[in-house]
């Protein structure tokens, strides 16, 4: 007889537990037959015990299945792409454009904010008459006919994530990497996709404030994705300062937009944009390395193919066809936002090179901190990038924190005088 309090009791005793003793209890989420306390026991009890790979893999599946799991049959890829958030994270309004003018088929089930960070749904919304919710059909059709949907979750998709979570909020157990790790990939697998991208926010403006964590997590993303049978990279990108110029949901749209225009306001927000786009282009076998998919890219960009998908998608769900030749008529809610910029307290400025064993970059910046009365201030650090003459010999740059190279850990040097640095974490080859 199967006993919910055993299978609690043994993962209480650090003992590991059986693929069928978590779907089982999954099941119990679901359809309510286990009461919260026992949900909540065994959420303490992952948190100070932990799970093994094959657990993550075994509750991660468990919760999918749970609800409804797509399937698609599309001629290209199907992709997506997640981030753990950040400010003025605007990346998804750019990214699901940009594959799908590059033979990407992109339904993102995408989230509201959380905390202080903002909610690619609190975006759209924004834009009169998007619909984030739009039902399984016509999410097949706007997919099929423009290639990319970014929509909210719906109750069909992982319905024991949403109990769960909504236990361990009030349980303080939200910060277990584990069970992140299955929430967040729960619902983008049950998406039905070939390839996902994660973007794990690192810093102080991050939900994963400490870099260590971040790494953690990105690695358990990976490792678990890939094992449920999803072609999965990540990359942990920096969040110390706000990742574009402006922030507010209608605000940040109009960036976008300004974005797929040529405007590029914010080199930053450009970059890791690229970044993911290209990660995820290699993953998918559309272009052979970084380098083509990145040439691919710019050609989407600069003939205005990503910009039409934008608009295409925007109508297809409801929103106004003038968003594109008019954003500020089209979200009047844009009057209550503010333009931001980075702090202007970066001040010290350091050499410091960095251990051979990275391949990217033979000079690494490290951000060195100091604490003020109420506020955290990060100082700037410089990195010399290979090159020949002074254009590519000295760049601005800001560095993961406290995230030494390592050799399964990639840094890449600037390319242009931005403010980045980032991590890529790649599957198995």
């Amino acid at each position: 007889m199967w006993l919910a309090q055993e299978v609690i009791r043994r993962k209480r005793d650090g003992l590991e537990l059986a693929g069928e003793d978590i779907r089982r209890f999954v099941e119990g989420i679901s359809d309510s037959s286990l009461s919260e306390g026992q949900v909540a026991a065994f959420a303490m009890a992952v948190l100070l015990k932990g799970m093994s790979l094959d657990e993550r893999i075994a509750l991660t599946t468990a919760m999918r299945d749970s609800g409804q799991v797509l399937e698609w049959k599309l001629p290209g890829p199907v992709v997506d792409k997640h981030s753990t958030g950040g400010v003025g994270d605007l990346v998804s309004l750019v990214l699901a454009p940009l594959l799908a003018a590059c033979g990407c088929y992109v339904p993102m089930i995408s989230g509201r904010g959380l905390g202080h960070t903002g909610g690619t749904l609190d975006k759209l919304e924004s834009i009169p008459g998007y619909c984030t919710r739009p039902d399984p059909e016509r999410l097949r059709t706007v997919v099929a006919e423009v290639g990319c949907a970014i929509i909210g979750q719906t109750a069909d998709l992982a319905p024991a994530d949403k109990r769960l979570y909504g236990i361990r909020d009030v349980t303080g157990t939200v910060e277990s990497v584990d069970l992140i790790t299955a929430s967040i990939l729960a619902k983008k697998l049950a998406a039905g996709l070939d390839v996902l991208i994660m973007d794990v926010k690192s810093g102080n403006g991050a939900f994963m404030s400490d870099p260590q964590q971040a790494d953690l997590l990105a690695r358990s993303l990976v490792a678990v994705a890939n094992g449920a049978g999803v072609r999965t990279r990540a990359v942990i990108s920096d969040m110390n300062q706000p990742l574009a110029r402006s922030a507010g949901n209608a605000l940040e749209v109009e960036e976008a937009l300004a974005l797929l225009k040529g405007e590029v306001r914010s080199p930053r927000l450009w970059e890791v944009t690229l970044v993911l786009a290209e990660e995820t282009l290699v993953a998918a076998g559309l272009a052979e390395d970084c380098a083509q998919a990145r040439e691919r890219l710019l050609q989407a960009w600069r003939d205005g193919a990503a910009l039409q998908r934008f608009n295409l998608m925007v109508d297809a769900l409801g929103g106004p066809g003038a968003c594109i030749a008019s954003p500020g008529a089209t979200c009047p809610g844009r009057r209550w936002c503010t333009r931001c910029m980075p702090s202007a307290a970066v001040s010290s400025r350091r050499w410091i090179p960095a251990p051979s064993a990275s391949r990217w970059s033979p000079w690494a910046a490290v951000a060195s901190a100091r604490r003020t009365r109420s506020t955290r201030r990060w100082a700037s650090a410089r990195w010399r990038c290979p090159g020949k003459g002074s254009e590519t010999s000295s760049r601005w740059g800001w560095c993961m924190l406290g995230m030494p190279p390592a050799p399964s850990v990639q840094q890449r040097p600037c390319a242009r005088p931005i403010n980045w640095a980032m991590a890529r974490h790649r599957s198995p080859s």
